[in-house]
């Protein structure tokens, strides 16, 4: 769903394809997150989907988020254990954090080449792997 205009209405539909059932609080936080194609905390989608009318709550809010995320909809990107953001771009791509701003950004795929992984254990295959590349200002002596 990367290059077409997100309304309420595509998004239930995308929503009942992947066997969600299309509530208004699921609409809306689909909405939120596609929308706007950035990547958000469970706390800055509850604020966007709040506006107008205060009807969400933060269990709804994570509860979809974590829906969302199992039906292959977003993916998690925990940038430290206190910081999650959700992302909704599904294509092969990895994250700069700034961590003076809290900015996340993406890096394309093939900007990024790792060799040597571990092999895996038996019975086990790879779905995913997540690079998080942590960067500050120069002038920061917190290191």
């Amino acid at each position: 769903m990367n290059k077409l205009q997100y309304t309420r209405e595509n998004l239930a539909d995308t929503l009942r394809r992947h066997g969600i059932n299309p509530t208004h609080q699921r609409i809306e936080i689909a909405h939120a997150l596609f929308s706007r194609q950035a990547h958000l905390s469970a706390d800055q989608v509850m604020a966007i989907v709040n506006e107008k009318h205060s009807e969400t709550s933060k269990a709804t809010v994570y509860n979809t988020l974590n829906l969302f995320r199992q039906k292959k909809l977003v993916r998690e990107v925990i940038v430290d254990p206190s910081k999650v953001f959700y992302d909704p771009n599904m294509e092969p791509h990895y994250h700069i954090y700034n961590l003076e701003s809290g900015e996340l950004t993406d890096i394309d795929a093939s900007s990024v080449r790792i060799s040597g992984l571990p092999q895996l254990p038996g019975g086990v295959v790879a779905e995913g792997m997540d690079v998080v590349i942590r960067v500050r200002p120069e002038s920061d002596n917190n290191s």
